[in-house]
Parts: structure tokens; C-alpha cells; sequence
């Protein structure tokens, strides 16, 4: 028996989980005719994001490179899984610099799928994305948000670092009780802390690290605020905490809706545990305002 429920029984969205549909007068569509015209993939549309309207509206998107089939298979991500059938394009990170610059973002964010089929997972592949963004937009600051290099972390991790992201930004995405059942054998969460504290080891310089939390899968408060306290023990400096939605009938089911009252206790809590910026919210994202939430921290 499936774990999901059928779609017409998922629980009714309320009404702070509504979202607008894209305005013609906004930039929304400038962007869908760059990203696609240049044969980009962004996360903002392989995982359903509900704030693509706003996001492109406003003239950003999130890069996804690396392609579009993710060796993983997370029971809350819409992202393709699968076994890629090519090696990354080399040309992509001169496509994703071209866009950033065409949309004349100040601050780029880049993730990826999961790569465990590539030697390095990657990460050879995210350095040369950071290189050609700085070539190309030597002003702007750069996002990563990666994947956890399995095997390869330390050697990943110093690939990745020596390009000087401004930020490092891995989600640990829930807490420690259902991390093995919602991420898979391979995920790990203590693995996640672990390569939040060795990033800023091997920058070498000031790097900002980040993480994001979903809620609504079954967690209770309590261990969101002790994934908090992990996250910062580790040295993180700004979390991202968002409602789970449920992309299709085969992922794991939504556990509750989240109210946004507890959002905002939790950004409280999150604030007294001393983090750089808290961005808590229904409809939050990791990458979400990912600007707003760098300058909030670099304001402390």
C-alpha cells in the first residue's frame, strides 16, 4: 500500500499558502525565455518551487546544473531521480554566467542534483560555475548550495572553496529522527554537520555558511529547535526553515500545516540560539530572497 495519499485526499491548503500566478507585467517571462533559451535548468522549476511567480517576477532564478536527473531519490523532492545519461556539460557554467549577467543579478545562487555517478560528485564542475560567474559578474556575490560529495567530501570541499563562494549553504532538511527515512541510506545527518563546520576549515577565508529545514513532515518543535541548536554548534550562520509541500501522490505525505505563529517562534528561537539571519516561513524557501538573507547576516 502506497504511504502517499491520493491527491484529491491531501489536506486543503490554507490561506497562507496561497500564491499568485505570474504577472504579465513583471519579468517572469523574460526569464522563462532566458533560462530556457540558453538550456539552463533551474530548481525554481524541476522542484515545483511555490515562489517561482515571485522569484521571476523579480528577475531571479536559482541555477540548477549539473542536469536534471538526481542519483538520489528524496521522499520530498520532485526533482528527477535516476541514473544520468550524460557526464556534466562543460559548457554550462559559461551558459549560467551569460544569464546571471543577461538578468544582471548581484547576488547568484547555484545548486545541483546529486551527482554520485561523477568521480568527484560535482564539485570540480560547481568551481568552474563560481569561476565564470566572477568573471563575468565580478561584483556580485555567489550562493552554493550543494549536494553532500559523498566519499569525496573533504577533496569536494576544498574544489569548491577554492573558487571563494561567498556562501556555502548544505541543507540538513529535517530533523535527526527522520532524516534516514526522508533522505535515504546514503544521507546522512551527522555527515550534513559535519560538512557545514568543514567548510569554514578549509575556506581559508570568511565564507557565510547556511542550511535550510522543512517542517510539516512529522517533526515535533522541540526537535526543530534541537536541529537549530546542532546547525549552530556547527558553526552555521543563517538557516532557512519552510513549509513541505507535497509535490506528487508517490512523495511523503504532508504531516500538518504549519501555522505561521510557529514560524515565527521559531525564527525567535533560531534568533536566541544567535544565528546571523532566521528566515522562517510558510512559504520559505532555501534559496528564497537568498540576497536579503546574506545582507541581514553581514549586517550583525
Amino acid at each position: 500500500m502506497s504511504s502517499s495519499l491520493p491527491v484529491t485526499d491531501r489536506p486543503r491548503r490554507p490561506e497562507w499558502m496561497k500564491v499568485r500566478a505570474p504577472s504579465p507585467d513583471g519579468r517572469y517571462f523574460d526569464v522563462q525565455r532566458l533560462v530556457h533559451g540558453l538550456r539552463l535548468h533551474t530548481i525554481c522549476e524541476e522542484a515545483r518551487c511555490p515562489n517561482i511567480s515571485e522569484c521571476w517576477g523579480r528577475g531571479t532564478a536559482t541555477f540548477q546544473i549539473l542536469g536534471d536527473t538526481c542519483t538520489r531519490a528524496c521522499r520530498y523532492c520532485y526533482v528527477d531521480s535516476g541514473r544520468p545519461d550524460a557526464p556534466p556539460d562543460a559548457l554550462e557554467p559559461l551558459r549560467v554566467a551569460q544569464a546571471a549577467a543577461q538578468m544582471a543579478l548581484k547576488h547568484v545562487v547555484v545548486t545541483s542534483v546529486d551527482r554520485d555517478d561523477v568521480a568527484d560528485c560535482g564539485a570540480a564542475h560547481y568551481a568552474a560555475t563560481i569561476r565564470a560567474l566572477k568573471a563575468k559578474l565580478p561584483d556580485a556575490s555567489v550562493e552554493v548550495l550543494t549536494p553532500d560529495f559523498l566519499g569525496v567530501e573533504e577533496e569536494a570541499l576544498a574544489t569548491v572553496l577554492a573558487a571563494r563562494p561567498e556562501v556555502f549553504n548544505h541543507n540538513i532538511e529535517t530533523v535527526r529522527r527522520l532524516h534516514p527515512h526522508m533522505r535515504g541510506a546514503k544521507a546522512s545527518y551527522d555527515k550534513a554537520l559535519w560538512l557545514l563546520q568543514r567548510a569554514k576549515e578549509v575556506a581559508g577565508y570568511d565564507v557565510m555558511t547556511k542550511s535550510g529545514i522543512i517542517v510539516g513532515l512529522g517533526e515535533r518543535n522541540e526537535e526543530v529547535v534541537e536541529t537549530l541548536r546542532d546547525l549552530r554548534a556547527s558553526g552555521v550562520d543563517v538557516v532557512t526553515i519552510g513549509q513541505y509541500l507535497q509535490p506528487s501522490p508517490k512523495h511523503a505525505k504532508i504531516d500538518r500545516w504549519v501555522h505561521p505563529d510557529e514560524f515565527r517562534w521559531f525564527r525567535e528561537q533560531g534568533e536566541k540560539l544567535g544565528f546571523g539571519s532566521v528566515f522562517s516561513g510558510p512559504l520559505v524557501r532555501s534559496s528564497y530572497r537568498a540576497d536579503e538573507q546574506r545582507h541581514a547576516a553581514l549586517a550583525l
